[in-house]
């Protein structure tokens, strides 16, 4: 991925919701101007939510995301429709699809409400008007054709032209003054993709370019040299969390020092909260269970941080029995009541609103929520040092 590109994590996120066959996947054709979505005249072709990112001024950059029908009363339709239940935690608009054949129906009124109390903002689009004998009179009905194109850059227009609340916020620039210097400390081990930079170390640098300062990135091995290498003194030294325990003791106390992880803690999630949670691990009993959770799905490898040296931490450091279970990608348990705790990863994967969900769902049940940069940084006894930076 390019510097220049936006991650998916960081679009707007637009669902197109409705009954099978209305058309869902065929508009998203239409307005993207390629073939994303597979259509046919079958009923639920649709079977997994599917994702587009383009760009839609005035709002920027989106991602479109098509799912499966909502009317489906089969055992594997009741699946499908709780995947595209699931979509709501991560959108900002949705597009609710109508048959204009058909008109509006319980199911699209019932999806309705639910946006309604989710504070989703929505509208209405009805399709297939090509198939119509008359044509809408009503200027607030948005009709349109997926097959002749008709009204799709007015359906464009509208979609642009929505309000949402997105907080533009910043990772770390807001941290720094232009002309400030940070250094980045980035591991390159066999937990390390090969060839290019993860996700959370490319928008790091962005971040820091954006905000006029300038930026040196070293191994651990080479943190001592780096350092009397440069005519400044950095304002801020940002490491890979796995090696806290080493960077802690190569980085001069008057140097502040963070890690990417609680960076993005702060980013997308609820930074003191975390570091509350964190402190569970004290009270941590034989038997305990904790849900370490990825944002993302990678093939792990001997040595991965969360589902290796995490847990082995922990247990070293609590000498407890501690039973460990582990979720990735999409999958994060609504029921947390099994669990004393769950530790998060970064979740540069995720948008803001599918972490917030994440969070609000531990809350709810009284479960403490922390992450992985803030739990490593209190095992090797720095928590405090490494918060100090972001103002905590």
């Amino acid at each position: 991925m390019s510097l220049n590109s936006t991650p998916s994590s960081e679009r707007i996120h637009i669902g197109f919701f409705g009954r099978t066959n209305a058309g869902k996947s065929s508009l998203i054709n239409a307005i993207t101007g390629q073939e994303i979505s597979l259509v046919s005249e079958v009923r639920g072709t649709t079977t997994d939510p599917v994702k587009k990112s383009m760009e839609l001024l005035p709002l920027g950059p989106v991602l479109f995301i098509d799912t499966p029908g909502l009317d489906d009363d089969s055992v594997l339709g009741q699946l499908r429709q709780n995947r595209t239940l699931d979509i709501l935690t991560q959108i900002h608009l949705a597009v609710i699809v109508v048959d204009a054949t058909e008109g509006v129906t319980d199911v699209e009124k019932s999806l309705e409400e639910q946006l309604k109390q989710a504070q989703i903002p929505h509208l209405f689009v009805y399709n297939k008007i090509d198939l119509l004998e008359n044509r809408f009179t009503d200027k607030n009905i948005l009709g349109v054709s997926a097959f002749t194109k008709e009204n799709i850059e007015a359906l464009k227009e509208n979609i642009a032209s929505i309000k949402m609340v997105t907080e533009e916020k910043k990772l770390v620039a807001d941290l720094l003054e232009p002309g400030n210097h940070v250094l980045l400390v980035i591991p390159i081990d066999k937990a390390a993709p090969k060839g290019r930079l993860i996700l959370p170390q490319q928008q790091t640098i962005r971040d820091i370019l954006d905000a006029g300062c300038t930026l040196s990135i070293c191994q651990v091995e080479n943190i001592k040299n780096t350092l009397e290498m440069l005519d400044v003194t950095p304002k801020l030294v940002i490491t890979d969390s796995a090696v806290f325990g080493k960077v802690k003791d190569l980085v001069p106390q008057e140097i502040k020092l963070t890690s990417f992880s609680i960076l993005f803690a702060r980013y997308k999630g609820d930074l003191e909260g975390n570091v509350k949670g964190a402190y569970m691990i004290e009270e941590l009993k034989d038997e305990d269970k904790i849900l370490i959770s990825e944002g993302c799905t990678h093939h792990r490898q001997c040595g991965d941080i969360g589902s290796q040296k995490l847990p082995n931490w922990i247990l070293k450091h609590t000498g407890k029995n501690i039973q460990f279970e582990f979720t990735s990608g999409g999958d994060f348990p609504k029921d947390l009541s099994g669990y004393r705790m769950v530790i998060h990863c970064g979740a540069c994967m995720l948008n803001e609103k599918q972490m917030q969900e994440r969070i609000r769902l531990a809350k709810t049940q009284g479960i403490p929520f922390t992450n992985y940069g803030i739990v490593i940084a209190y095992l090797n006894g720095i928590l405090a040092r490494s918060i100090e930076p972001i103002g905590l």
